[in-house]
């Protein structure tokens, strides 16, 4: 009877121990970022004694199948299992860090709170404005921070002081206006243009990395972030972040510094995301 409870001891230790594995392993899509203070000059943050923990970041932005994974549902209008999912929301997307979370074994990041109106969302168009907030201490799935997102796209520590993520040529590492349609387009941005000649996302990590091996920051599909839009001409708590352009937008809208902002309720057809976890 001893040797059987010493048996069954060993084996619970043994799962627990996988569980915990499990739950803290970190998924083959995510990127190490090391921290330390902005050595880009393109970012908007550079030169403002900004200093950042290590934190992973995904390689590419979340695909149609990873969010199906998840999600059991696909709202991207450019159908395609490796293209990035888009038409989300921001509140789509803290609700996919969490589904996501626990499904991995991890705690989830944020608490949502559909039934309470966040008293600090200040958008009038806005008809979901739920509260979400932080789970201190949370090894989950989360939005980037805008600073995060600088930081990775510019490279981190390895920053080459490129103006798009990667490289000073758009055509290099974005899909944009330009080059992701049936033939490379040149002149002025052009609404009907752009939609005659089959302009859409495309398969992620198709593009060129930038300097940490991360894909599609600049182009393809703008990205949340997680905190407002703040802006000295901009009201307080209207729009959240969003950064990197996607397949529609211009050159300047790719740049790493660009300020990009969105309805939090917004579906837009070139609006995804891009994961990231504390180390």
């Amino acid at each position: 009877m001893g040797k059987w409870m010493i048996l069954l001891s060993i084996l619970a230790v043994a799962a627990l121990s996988a569980c915990s594995t499990a739950g803290s392993a970190v998924s083959d899509d995510l990127i190490l970022v090391e921290g330390g203070t902005f050595k880009s000059s393109k970012s908007a943050y550079s030169g403002k004694g900004v200093t950042l923990s290590d934190f992973y970041i995904g390689k590419t932005e979340v695909t149609q199948k990873q969010w199906m994974e998840v999600m059991d549902n696909n709202p991207s209008g450019f159908k395609g299992e490796d293209r990035p999912v888009e038409r989300v929301s921001w509140y789509d997307a803290v609700e996919y860090c969490n589904k996501r979370s626990i499904k991995e074994g991890l705690k989830p990041y944020y608490t949502i709170d559909k039934d309470t109106i966040d008293p600090n969302n200040k958008n009038e168009y806005d008809n979901l404005k739920w509260t979400v907030t932080i789970n201190e201490g949370s090894n989950g799935y989360r939005l980037p921070t805008a600073a995060e997102w600088e930081y990775a796209a510019s490279g981190g520590q390895k920053s080459k002081n490129y103006t798009y993520s990667g490289s000073n040529n758009a055509d290099e590492v974005a899909w944009y206006w330009m080059n992701a349609g049936d033939k490379p387009l040149t002149g002025e941005w052009s609404w009907p243009v752009i939609e005659n000649n089959r302009t859409q996302t495309k398969p992620v990590g198709t593009q060129k990395a930038n300097e940490l091996g991360i894909h599609d920051m600049s182009g393809n599909v703008r990205e949340w972030c997680w905190e407002w839009h703040s802006h000295p001409e901009s009201p307080e708590n209207t729009w959240r972040v969003t950064k990197g352009g996607g397949w529609v937008s211009g050159m300047n809208n790719m740049e790493i510094s660009f300020p990009g902002k969105f309805d939090a309720n917004g579906l837009g057809p070139d609006q995804g995301l891009r994961v990231v976890r504390g180390k």
